[in-house]
């Protein structure tokens, strides 16, 4: 990884950093993170999206398989599937260190028409590789847009589309494309996935979900599964126990009123289910991670 990259992502993200050390940048999707030590596991339903680690280590898994990156790796992530993430190695004297850009389906889509076919590639939605020099060329260029404000709004989104163009033209350029195929079982699941992501707190009939996506209910369930590994159902419960720990930890709500907050009827029901993902009951969890917190202070 280059050494202009690093400084002007550790830069930023010194200047902009918040609890978490997660910042989002006026470039939308572009995020950077920055971790002065070893974090705890983080659920999430993860988003189409690269991540250029510039220093330290993390770990991502999807299922029972856990993918290690570290300095001078990209983890690129093809589908919108459940994630337990860790940073692995990060200290006060070497923080871990990355930037991230979210995919974007039209612009897959727009450049994927004007390029070359490519043969069919992988299924696998998680792939951690070298990180290419024309990514990280366009990386630095996209950071050091974000030095001048003024200019973000006119030059960013062809920064923006450079980017994708190099992630399509490199090693997984045909799984990427997948996602912006029209009319690809990929493209129609991820309509269904916007409204989750937007209104997981509502009852969402699966029924509504499958008419649009254009599929029948049945090839709607097989082709959801496919692409995201979970029924409509448990991405819809993920998406709300993810939310509701974040309201607890970050909001400091109470269990009862996380529940309700994002859409749960029972609290018996949500403590139950949140002891499955998590490990731990909301009370204890919530405890543990306080108590992490104050340690580590």
């Amino acid at each position: 990884m280059t050494t202009p990259l690093f400084q002007a992502v550790n830069r930023y993200a010194e200047a902009h950093a918040r609890q978490g050390g997660v910042v989002q940048t006026p470039i939308p999707g572009l995020s950077t993170v920055r971790a002065t030590e070893p974090s705890g596991l983080l659920h999430a339903i993860a988003q189409p999206l690269v991540c250029l680690v510039l220093q330290g280590s993390k770990q991502v898994a999807m299922g029972a398989q856990i993918y290690g990156f570290s300095a001078g790796e990209s983890l690129l992530i093809t589908a919108d599937v459940p994630t337990v993430s860790q940073i692995t190695r990060a200290s006060a004297a070497a923080p871990y260190l990355s930037i991230a850009l979210e995919l974007s389906l039209p612009v897959i889509a727009d450049l994927s028409a004007q390029m070359e076919a490519l043969p069919g590639g992988d299924h696998v939605p998680v792939h951690v590789d070298p990180t290419d020099a024309e990514v990280a060329d366009v990386a630095l260029r996209l950071m050091r847009l974000l030095e001048r404000p003024e200019a973000v709004p006119l030059l960013h989104a062809s920064l923006v589309r450079e980017l994708h163009y190099w992630l399509l033209a490199g090693r997984h350029g045909a799984a990427i494309r997948r996602l912006g195929w029209p009319g690809s079982h990929a493209q129609r699941v991820a309509r269904a996935v916007a409204v989750l992501r937007a209104d997981f707190a509502q009852p969402l009939p699966v029924e509504s979900l499958a008419a649009l996506a254009g599929m029948s209910l049945s090839s709607f369930h097989q082709h959801f599964r496919a692409v995201t590994s979970l029924s409509p159902l448990q991405f819809q419960k993920q998406l709300r126990l993810i939310e509701a720990r974040r309201l607890m930890l970050a909001e400091g709500a109470s269990a009862s009123s996380a529940a309700f907050a994002v859409g749960y009827e029972s609290v018996p029901q949500f403590t139950r289910e949140y002891g499955r993902l998590f490990g731990l009951p909301p009370v204890r969890d919530t405890q543990a991670a306080k108590d992490r917190t104050r340690s580590a202070a």
